[in-house]
């Protein structure tokens, strides 16, 4: 009996092998039970101490603030908005009596619309690309729409200029407006009505060439107008090269003389004929009228044979194909003063007719003169008439 009870309770009692295995359990499901502690105590944690974790609710460190975005200068602001930003460049100006706001351009298209400021007891004298550039005032520093812009880095500052009125009228100057017509590749001209209006195109490349080598200040349309008006100081030596009716001659002979030497030309431009863009970036188009330039009913020009209103219809048209006003040419140089009238109603500020002279301030506006260049005229003869 006794040895039987013994030898079952032996067969009942675990083996040693089965304790450890208990043991391992029994020691995981402790380590588990703690993880799982310190998780749920970290959750609360967080929660209590509103998302910014332990260290936030154990140090009291305070939260780091939403950085602000930084503020656009003007001339970035003025870059975001450019239609073309690989080519666009904001032109900031300075100097004394400056308060104009940055402008924009585009990098290879002339230079347009450069203010033209007004100081008490003063003369606008140009713009400048250096202060020292602007004291001393060279001519050939001088920056204007006759030049394409050019940037750095999508920006650039132009500088002030000031002169005095006396100085100003003690200059004198008196700016020529050349007026060329056709052009032709024979020496000995063409033989029509029109030979006078013919210039051989070698005798316009020497004085393209006389004019690109003596560096002429050749001032804008707007540049003018304000030198008419004794508030802006244009040096001696200026000129503005302008050609009548942009004919075919022009575009395929002088276009590319006036593009290689870099001169700024107007061409007057008779829209109701010709509606194409400028042939070249240093070639603006103005109104030669839109439907004016033939005869009206007394043999003159339909510019003297309407009213006013009329004349300003018809430029307006011409405006619209052209995106300018400005400067108008009277076709075959005929003008009255409802002519006039009608210039102005439509708001051009100046009219350039076929009178012999010179612009100084205090010219009539609307009766622009020029110096016109026929066939047989040398480089020597242009040099007499500018210079």
């Amino acid at each position: 009996m006794t040895g039987g009870s013994s030898a079952s309770s032996r067969s009942s009692r675990p083996s040693p092998a089965v304790i450890r295995r208990r043991r391992l359990v029994v020691a995981l499901i402790a380590v588990l039970a703690v993880a799982l502690i310190a998780v749920v105590t970290s959750i609360a944690v967080r929660a209590f101490a509103g998302g910014d974790g332990p260290k936030a609710a154990t140090t009291g460190a305070a939260s780091t603030p939403t950085p602000k975005p930084t503020s656009l200068s003007p001339v970035q602001a003025l870059l975001k908005t450019a239609a073309d930003p690989a080519k666009a460049c904001a032109v900031s100006f300075a100097g004394d009596g400056i308060d104009h706001p940055p402008m924009l351009q585009t990098e290879g298209v002339l230079f347009t619309g450069l203010p033209i400021p007004e100081r008490a007891g003063s003369v606008f004298a140009g713009w400048y690309p250096t202060p020292e550039a602007a004291q001393a005032q060279a001519q050939t520093d001088r920056v204007n729409g006759s030049q394409l812009t050019t940037c750095t880095d999508h920006q650039r500052t132009l500088h002030a200029a000031w002169t005095t009125p006396e100085q100003n009228t003690a200059t004198a100057a008196k700016i020529p407006i050349l007026m060329y017509h056709q052009f032709t590749t024979k020496p000995e001209g063409e033989d029509n009505w029109l030979r006078n209006n013919y210039v051989y195109i070698e005798d316009f490349k020497a004085q393209m060439d006389y004019v690109a080598s003596q560096k002429f200040y050749m001032p804008t349309w707007d540049e003018l107008n304000a030198f008419i008006d004794g508030k802006l100081f244009l040096p001696q030596h200026s000129l503005i090269i302008t050609d009548d009716d942009a004919d075919p001659t022009w575009l395929q002979l002088a276009v590319p003389v006036v593009t290689e030497r870099k001169l700024l030309t107007t061409s007057f431009v008779i829209t109701g004929e010709r509606k194409d863009g400028s042939p070249s970036p240093y070639v603006l188009q103005r109104s030669h009228t839109n439907d004016m330039h033939r005869a009206g009913d007394n043999g003159k020009g339909r510019m003297v044979n309407l009213s006013a209103d009329e004349v300003a219809a018809d430029l307006e048209e011409s405006a619209k194909v052209l995106g300018a006003k400005e400067v108008i040419a009277y076709p075959y140089g005929h003008y009255n003063a409802t002519a006039e009238q009608g210039v102005a109603k439509a708001g051009f500020l100046l009219a350039r007719t076929i009178d012999f002279g010179y612009v100084h301030i205090g010219t009539n506006k609307l009766e622009l003169p020029v110096v016109r260049i026929n066939y047989g005229d040398t480089v020597n003869g242009l040099k007499n008439n500018i210079g």
